[in-house]
């Protein structure tokens, strides 16, 4: 399993592709195929997916009821600008324009780990999201989310 850590600052040039950092291409395991799949994030960004971290969500996703109305509208919202897309021999990752624009993307990007897939942000909505909590804060939405994890 893929798994990336760190953020990372970019620049979209005026075509709107920007360089994968090198610490993140660090982190594709050896041999790994530089296809990703790039689409909308649950949040106003995009998130990148290594092919390998894509094709067993994707696998997943097919199997959902297409009779249930929710996982239409999931499937839609979810998979539709959905594209694949790989560095050009410079080693920049060209933004499809409709998700460029879904996210706003501009000019100064983060790019975010997230566990198996890298989220793609304006530089200002990320530094707005952590700007929007406080220690207390992330520590309520900390033990919410990992109090009841048998793991730890």
């Amino acid at each position: 399993m893929i798994s990336f850590l760190g953020e990372y600052e970019a620049t979209l040039d005026p075509k709107g592709r920007f360089l994968l950092p090198a610490g993140l291409k660090r982190q594709l395991p050896e041999g790994e195929s530089t296809r990703f799949v790039i689409n909308r994030g649950f949040e106003k960004c995009l998130s990148l997916y290594p092919m390998q971290s894509w094709e067993p969500l994707y696998a997943r996703i097919s199997t959902l009821n297409d009779f249930d109305p929710k996982v239409r509208e999931f499937r839609r919202f979810f998979l539709n600008g959905a594209t694949i897309v790989e560095p050009d021999g410079a080693g920049r990752i060209l933004l499809p324009p409709n998700l460029k624009e879904y996210a706003g993307l501009e000019k100064d990007i983060v790019l975010a780990s997230a566990v198996d897939k890298v989220e793609i942000w304006t530089k200002e909505n990320y530094q707005k999201f952590f700007e929007s909590y406080s220690p207390n804060d992330f520590s309520n939405l900390a033990q919410s989310v990992m109090a009841n994890d048998s793991k730890i």
